[in-house]
C-alpha cells in the first residue's frame, strides 16, 4: 500500500501527502508509437509562423521529433527530420536552395518530399541518392501559418478549413504562438473549463477582460463526433449572456469575444481565437493560430493586431515574459497552467461538478488514442462549399429576471435552446447561415418576452 493511500482525513497531513504519482502517460506523452503520440499524429498541425521562414532554416521539436522548417527559393515548403541522413549534421545549418536544401557538411541536397537530388561527392555512377528517402512530412503554408501532417502517409486527411476563417468578409486573422514550458493538456483543457475565467480573469486580482465575466454562470456540456462545446449562461442585469467554446479533438478550439459586456443585444458574435495546442514533447508545447479581427466579434477596435506575434498576443496574461512579483500579483492563464507541474498529476486532483468539461475532454482524448479505426476529423464535416461550421458565439438577449422563477433554471434550458438554434442553421453558409441563426435566436428572445408577458 503507498503512503497515499493511507492518508488521514485531517490538518496537518502533508507527510501523507508527499509521495507524487506518476502522470497519466496515455494522455501527456506525445512521442513517436506512444498512444497519445499517435493519435495527435493523424490530423494536421500548425508548427511555426510563416515569418519564422526567412532565408534560413528553422530548427523545431513537434510531438518529440527534431524538425527543420524551410521555405525554397521556389516558395515550396518543407518540413523534414532534423539531421542529415548522410552523416547526421542538423539541417538547421543548411544551405536553402532554389529546389530543397543543402546539407553544409558533404553538400547532399534534399527536396521538400525527402526526395535525395544530389550526392556531390559521390561518384557519378553512384546510385545511392536513389536508394532511400530522407525523413519528411506534409506541409501546407496557410494565412501566415505553417501547418505540417506527421501521421502515417495512407491516412492523411484533408486540410480543415473552418467557416471563421473566411467569414466575416473583411475578417483579418492575424497568426501569433506563445511557448509554455508545460505539457500540452492543461494549456489545451483550459477550453473546457469556463468558470476558471470568473476567479482567474476577474474576481480574484484585477479584471482582466469586463466585469461581466465575473458573474457565476450555469454550465452546460454537449459533445459531437468530432470534439464538444460548452454552453455557459451569465446574467447580466436584464440580459442573458450565452457563450459557448468549441472543442474540436484533439487540440484545436475557438474563443469567443474577449472584451464582451453584455450590455446589449447580441445574436451570433463569432470566434475571437482560433488556436491549436501542439505539443513540443512531454513538457514543453506552442499555442499557434489566429487573432480574429472584424467588426463582428470587435466593434469597439479593442484588439490590437500589431502586438500579435512570435511568442505574443494582445490580451493579458499570455506569455512568461512579466516581472516574478507582477506574475504573483495578477497571475493570467499562463501562470495558472504552468504552475500544474511540468505534466500534470491527475492522480491528486479532487475534481468536482464544475471540471465536468475537463473530465468528458479527457475521455474523447482517451477514446481517441484507444481507437482501432480512424478517427473523426474536422474535414469529415466539410460542407460542399469547402468550409467546415464551427459553434463558438456570443448571443445575448434581453430576457429580465422573474422572481417567482428560478433563474437558474432558465438559463440552463436556454443555452439549450441557443445552441440547437445555431445547429438549425448548419442547412446554410456564409451570410446566410448567419441570417438564419440571427432569425432563430430572436424568434427565441421573443418567446421569453412573450411568456413574460404572459
Amino acid at each position: 500500500m503507498s503512503v497515499q493511500e493511507k492518508v488521514p482525513n485531517e490538518p496537518f497531513a502533508g507527510y501523507f501527502l508527499s509521495e507524487v504519482p506518476s502522470e497519466d502517460p496515455e494522455l501527456t506523452h506525445v512521442g513517436p508509437r506512444t498512444k497519445g503520440g499517435e493519435y495527435l499524429r493523424k490530423f494536421w498541425h500548425p508548427i511555426a509562423l510563416s515569418s519564422n521562414l526567412t532565408d534560413l532554416p528553422y530548427a523545431t521539436r513537434i510531438l518529440g521529433e527534431d524538425l527543420v522548417v524551410f521555405k525554397d527559393k521556389s516558395g515550396q515548403v518543407g518540413v523534414l527530420h532534423k539531421h542529415c541522413s548522410h552523416r547526421g549534421t542538423s539541417l538547421e545549418y543548411g544551405i536553402v536552395a532554389d529546389h530543397g536544401i543543402r546539407c553544409c557538411y558533404h553538400g547532399w541536397l534534399f527536396d521538400v518530399d525527402g526526395r535525395i537530388l544530389e550526392t556531390p561527392g559521390e561518384p557519378p555512377e553512384s546510385k545511392l541518392k536513389e536508394s532511400f528517402y530522407h525523413g519528411a512530412y506534409p506541409a501546407i503554408e496557410y494565412n501566415g501559418l505553417v501547418f505540417a501532417y506527421l501521421g502515417p502517409p495512407e491516412e492523411k486527411p484533408d486540410f480543415p478549413i473552418l467557416d471563421t476563417f473566411e467569414w466575416p468578409r473583411g475578417n483579418k486573422l492575424v497568426p501569433y504562438s506563445i511557448h509554455h514550458p508545460c505539457n500540452w493538456l492543461q494549456v489545451a483543457e483550459n477550453f473546457m473549463d469556463p468558470v476558471h475565467a470568473v476567479f482567474l480573469h476577474t474576481n480574484l486580482t484585477n479584471v482582466q477582460f469586463t466585469e461581466a465575466w465575473g458573474n457565476m454562470p450555469t454550465v452546460d456540456f454537449g459533445e459531437l463526433d468530432d470534439g464538444m462545446y460548452y454552453i455557459n449562461c451569465r446574467r447580466v442585469g436584464d440580459m442573458v449572456w450565452v457563450r459557448s467554446n468549441h472543442f474540436l479533438a484533439p487540440n484545436l478550439g475557438q474563443v469567443a469575444a474577449l472584451w464582451e459586456d453584455a450590455n446589449q443585444e447580441k445574436y451570433f458574435g463569432r470566434a475571437s481565437i482560433t488556436r491549436w495546442t501542439v505539443p513540443i514533447d512531454d513538457t514543453h508545447c506552442w499555442i499557434l493560430g489566429f487573432r480574429h479581427y472584424n467588426a463582428n466579434i470587435d466593434p469597439d477596435g479593442l484588439g490590437k493586431p500589431e502586438e500579435c506575434g512570435d511568442n505574443s498576443v494582445d490580451f493579458f496574461g499570455q506569455t512568461g515574459e512579466r516581472p516574478y512579483e507582477e506574475k504573483q500579483r495578477t497571475p493570467g492563464d499562463y501562470e495558472a497552467q504552468i504552475g500544474q507541474r511540468d505534466i500534470a498529476i491527475h492522480g491528486l486532483e479532487h475534481r468536482g461538478a464544475s471540471d465536468e468539461g475537463v473530465v468528458r475532454m479527457r475521455r474523447i482524448l482517451r477514446n481517441g488514442a484507444h481507437s482501432e479505426t480512424r478517427v473523426p476529423q474536422p474535414a469529415d464535416k466539410k460542407r460542399d462549399s469547402g468550409v467546415i461550421h464551427t459553434y463558438t458565439h456570443d448571443t445575448i438577449l434581453r430576457i429580465p429576471e422573474r422572481p417567482e422563477v428560478d433563474d437558474r433554471d432558465i438559463m440552463l434550458k436556454l443555452g439549450r435552446r441557443v445552441i440547437q438554434a445555431i445547429f438549425a442553421g448548419d442547412a446554410y453558409d456564409g451570410d446566410e447561415r448567419q441570417a438564419e441563426i440571427e432569425r432563430g435566436l430572436k424568434a427565441l428572445e421573443a418567446e421569453y418576452a412573450g411568456e413574460m408577458v404572459a
